[in-house]
């Protein structure tokens, strides 16, 4: 293939050449995207459930009290911190700090995976105690009317709701970590950014190579924006509603009438 002069012809170029290098990037980009917000929502779900643990009440016995204090305080601490602190410089002393205080050689993916995870997490610890929030009082007061414990009413009652809600915050980390894996760059994780980089150094050409990444990271968070959508949609179900009234017709046999969607017909 002959030298290229123009844009277009150095962008075919180099997508030529480095074609398999750009996809291994990707591959690892979306790997580490969705591996750490899967554990970071695991991280978030615990946290956030563990934050509104009601506080013992008065008569309670003090070493609680105390317990729980600290507890609160561990993760607010465990929250503000990572949330306020860029991922890049999380990662540098996540990786060498680990190397050089506790003798740790971990490698780059293992440390990537690590500080997504827990960076995710901080983030969705506050998302899930906002949507438990959210949740009418009189569902959790109904749960302890009938016995159930604190854990029960999370799990059983308050969770499925508040999961649902939150369904779009829980797509939109996804697209975020999709971008800022780029910051691992800094401890060598060998995804896009990193990939495109190299190749852009070998002729000097940074505008098309970082077109191309740019092209390739829209396509990941584009396609990731759609499927979540779709699987929103299908989590809402039908728009159509029919409730039967049994005494009417006990059967529920009803002739077929004509549904209007979003309404609630009682025959």
């Amino acid at each position: 293939m002959s030298t290229p002069t123009t844009f277009m012809q150095w962008v075919i170029f180099l997508l030529h050449k480095y074609l398999p290098f750009f996809i291994q990037g990707c591959e690892i980009t979306f790997i580490l995207a969705l591996v750490g917000t899967l554990f970071g929502c695991l991280i978030g779900l615990l946290v956030g459930v563990l934050r509104t643990i009601p506080a013992p009440g008065s008569n309670a016995n003090p070493a609680v009290k105390i317990l729980y204090k600290l507890l609160q305080f561990v993760l607010l601490a465990y929250i503000e911190i990572f949330r306020g602190t860029p991922m890049m410089v999380q990662a540098m002393v996540v990786y060498y700090g680990s190397m050089q205080v506790f003798n740790l050689n971990m490698s780059p993916m293992f440390a990537g995976f690590f500080v997504v995870s827990i960076n995710t997490g901080a983030y969705m610890a506050e998302t899930v105690r906002g949507g438990i929030d959210s949740i009418a009082v009189g569902q959790t007061e109904a749960a302890k009317a009938i016995g159930m414990t604190h854990w029960q009413t999370m799990m059983s009652v308050i969770m499925p709701q508040t999961i649902r809600n939150i369904l779009p915050q829980i797509g939109n980390n996804l697209i975020i970590n999709i971008k800022d894996t780029s910051v691992l760059n800094v401890i060598s994780v060998t995804e896009l950014y990193f990939n495109g980089k190299s190749a852009a150094g070998v002729y000097y050409r940074y505008f098309e190579v970082y077109f191309l990444i740019s092209v390739l990271y829209f396509i990941m968070t584009f396609a990731c924006a759609r499927l979540l959508r779709w699987v929103e949609r299908k989590i809402d179900g039908s728009g159509y509603y029919e409730l039967v009234d049994p005494l009417a017709d006990p059967t529920g046999m009803l002739p077929e009438k004509k549904k209007t969607k979003g309404a609630l017909r009682l025959w």
